[in-house]
């Protein structure tokens, strides 16, 4: 079985390495295709529109097929998409290859999570799901600086090194994995839109997704630039802003491994998150204002450690609202997740371009992360998940 926990954690560290992979690139990007800072984000956001678009119909169509050949065609997709974003020869290509990739990535992703309860026994799903997460906090701390020095050489390389090591796990899959057709009735049907009637008629569930997409529009916005800002603020070439990458990667996989533990000592999930995202607010706010590499780095390394912490237990409490629906929230999830990176990426260079440069940028996310704190408080997401994990600490 332990096959399969490592097939898992790849395919997720590559995707997560692809999604991010185009923040320290930009400026290389920019350069290569002439275009201007204000659109420059597009190459990003087309990627998570695909995903964000494609993730709310992916994930509900695809519990009537056989997941293993979902899994397979979308990771084929995504590999062959990727390693053509390496041969991209203008702005507009390489932006229709990353929303292919982004489409491809959408089917990918939730097959891994609904394939995990099907070919693990029930006493190892949670540790399966545990290490395929890791795959994606792993992919910021050690895939996309990787990358980043591979296009040191030439921007085109982690493209072609990111799809080709796609295409070699397509194979694995196609070998390895065995078929999980649906256990639906003769003539059942399955609603997509049915599935999220549920979520749309609860006040909780559009509180609590619309704080989520406001959390992500916040680091998200401020994500996509800080590439770009670092190499105009500090005159960083790519090489050096991966080395960055590596630390804002080692404090996101750092939080999400002490995000429970964090949860406990500090009283449960709603103080944790309240904490956490106050100091979020402030760190956005002052971090463009600081000089010296090392100062941002090491401020950065915390927002991106705080981060790691929030998100598992955003997540638990989301995934809690309708233990019957859980594929849906999750698909719902990552459609909301994208949906706010494809924004926060258009509108970055706007605010980069003509609003005072990063310090607009670091005010619209602590902006941003102040209404999510509140929309999760009211909304009550938080209170209910907090109340059963304070008593399963305690042995309840």
């Amino acid at each position: 079985m332990r096959k399969y926990s490592v097939l898992f954690f790849l395919i997720m560290f590559m995707i997560g390495t692809d999604t991010f992979l185009i923040s320290p690139l930009l400026p290389t990007l920019q350069i290569q295709f002439g275009v201007s800072t204000d659109i420059a984000g597009w190459m990003l956001g087309a990627y998570t529109l695909g995903s964000a678009v494609f993730a709310l119909i992916a994930g509900p169509l695809s519990d009537g097929w056989n997941r293993r050949i979902v899994l397979l065609c979308g990771l084929l997709g995504f590999s062959i998409s990727t390693i053509l974003c390496g041969f991209a020869d203008s702005f507009w290509t390489m932006c229709l290859f990353r929303l292919l990739a982004g489409i491809s990535a959408a089917f990918t992703a939730p097959q891994v999570w609904a394939s995990i309860p099907a070919v693990m026994p029930a006493s190892k799903i949670s540790k399966t799901m545990g290490i395929a997460f890791s795959g994606l906090a792993a992919s910021q701390a050690l895939g996309v600086p990787i990358g980043s020095w591979l296009a040191a050489a030439n921007w085109s390389v982690p493209f072609w090194t990111i799809g080709s090591v796609s295409l070699l796990l397509a194979v694995v899959v196609f070998y390895m994995l065995p078929d999980m057709k649906p256990s639906l009735q003769k003539g059942e049907r399955t609603s997509i839109l049915g599935r999220y009637v549920p979520l749309i008629t609860s006040g909780k569930a559009r509180g609590g997704f619309f704080a989520y997409l406001l959390l992500h529009l916040g680091c998200g916005t401020a994500f996509t630039f800080v590439g770009r800002w670092m190499a105009d603020r500090f005159g960083l070439p790519v090489g050096q802003i991966g080395t960055v990458m590596i630390f804002l990667g080692l404090g996101n996989l750092l939080g999400s491994m002490i995000s429970a533990y964090a949860a406990r000592k500090l009283g449960g999930a709603v103080k944790a998150v309240t904490m956490g995202m106050i100091v979020l607010v402030i760190l956005y706010m002052v971090m463009p204002r600081l000089a010296g590499v090392s100062v941002v780095t090491t401020v950065y390394f915390t927002i991106c450690t705080i981060l790691g912490m929030i998100f598992p237990i955003v997540m638990g409490a989301l995934t809690s609202l309708n233990a019957s629906i859980r594929g849906t929230i999750s698909s719902l999830a990552n459609a909301t997740m994208n949906g706010a990176n494809t924004l926060g990426a258009w509108g970055a260079g706007v605010l980069y371009v003509q609003f005072g440069g990063y310090s607009s940028i670091g005010i619209f996310a602590g902006v941003c992360l102040a209404l999510s704190l509140w929309m999760f408080l009211s909304s009550g997401v938080l209170g209910r998940r907090s109340a059963r994990t304070d008593k399963e600490s305690a042995g309840v």
